[in-house]
């Protein structure tokens, strides 16, 4: 199987992390205990790496990087106040 297939027929996660500094991170991976690590150790993101540490507080599960990705676009653009009202929901 191609790389390419694999991952657009693979899980992806769109997720989001709260900061130490009480701010939101969002992203998306395909293994969400990877990425938390990443994030902890400085090598996630250049955002949450001086932000750290993260604790996941949201995820959703997505067939495929397309989907996840375009969450993640729609999400980020949100107000943080929005965010908090779907960690909460």
């Amino acid at each position: 199987m191609s790389l390419f297939k694999q991952m657009i027929e693979k899980d992806w996660f769109f997720y989001i992390v709260r900061c130490c500094d009480d701010s939101l991170y969002a992203g998306i991976t395909d293994d969400i205990n990877k990425r938390l690590k990443a994030h902890n150790s400085g090598k996630g993101a250049k955002y949450t790496a001086s932000h750290r540490p993260v604790i996941l507080v949201f995820f959703e599960k997505y067939s495929n990087i397309s989907e996840a990705k375009k969450r993640e676009y729609q999400v980020k653009s949100w107000p943080k106040d929005k965010k908090e009202r779907l960690i909460s929901s």
